[in-house]
């Protein structure tokens, strides 16, 4: 199995800054001897780190983490996509083949319509020349935008990410459940099932809350265009990493071993280009 989504950091409260005292749990390191001992006891095989700071130097860590541990199989990194001079920047940065992916923290931005930039629209344009997907960190508000975003990038892979962050706290599906199925009808867009226990309530949460969205994504994208992620170490505020590997195994329980073969393993290689 390949967990897609995970992150490493040393934490100080500057740059981590969105850690709130109500995940104090998560104030401390995470680094690559951590996430080794939980995938080992969660029966994963090899994950995917994703940036969680948006600067070159965060890209240039990870990537030298996966030059020396075989557990991670890619990363999902950061780069200026805005900047006019990306094209050399990823020139560069690619020569590490593991890096797989890249990604802006757009449910971030202020604007909500960053997205649908032009800079940022001629950054996405280069991706596809270098083999890079495109993960996509949004709210659930940012269908509308994303969908527009996607259409203007027919053979760029996007790659969804907490499967677009729903409101599971207020049972909400609507409009996400709608405006989803729409996004999933471009074929080049995959989805990650992570990110939900931190969506819900932290506290009270069972699989039976999070049922309904997973049965949407799986509606939606089926096992040719879904994944699974940990979002270790943000998890930990709601559940334990092998809870949630367990966990999104008992929501795709209904599938068959194939089935559920493609989207632990055959669809991850797939969307990232992973060889």
């Amino acid at each position: 199995m390949i967990d897609t989504h995970h992150h490493f950091w040393r934490y100080n409260p500057t740059e981590y800054g969105w850690i709130s005292d109500a995940m104090c749990a998560i104030r401390r390191d995470f680094l690559p001897a951590d996430l080794h001992a939980e995938i080992l006891a969660a029966g994963v095989d090899s994950v995917i780190s994703v940036q969680a700071r948006q600067c070159l130097a965060e890209t240039k860590w990870l990537l030298d983490f996966a030059s020396r541990y075989k557990f991670i199989s890619a990363v999902v990194g950061w780069v200026p996509l805005i900047d006019p001079k990306v094209d050399g920047l990823l020139t560069e940065l690619t020569a590490e083949p593991k890096l797989r992916s890249v990604r802006h923290v757009l449910h971030d931005e202020p604007d909500d319509n960053y997205m649908l930039r032009d800079d940022f629209n001629r950054g996405i344009s280069v991706l596809a020349r270098y083999d890079l997907a495109y993960d996509i960190l949004i709210f659930a508000r940012h269908l509308p935008q994303t969908i527009t975003l996607v259409d203007r990038h027919p053979d760029q892979v996007f790659i969804i990410d907490h499967i677009a962050k729903p409101d599971i706290r207020a049972g909400k599906l609507e409009p996400w459940r709608t405006q989803l199925h729409e996004l999933a009808r471009r074929p080049n867009v995959f989805c990650k099932l992570s990110g939900m226990v931190t969506e819900a309530d932290w506290r009270s949460w069972t699989p039976a809350t999070l049922a309904p969205y997973a049965q949407t994504v799986l509606e939606c994208f089926g096992p040719d265009r879904l994944m699974i992620g940990s979002d270790w170490p943000v998890c930990l505020v709601a559940c334990d990493y092998t809870r949630w590997i367990r966990t999104a195994r008992e929501l795709l329980g209904t599938l068959s071993a194939a089935e559920q073969h493609k989207i632990e393993q055959t669809t991850p290689l797939r969307a990232y280009h992973i060889r």
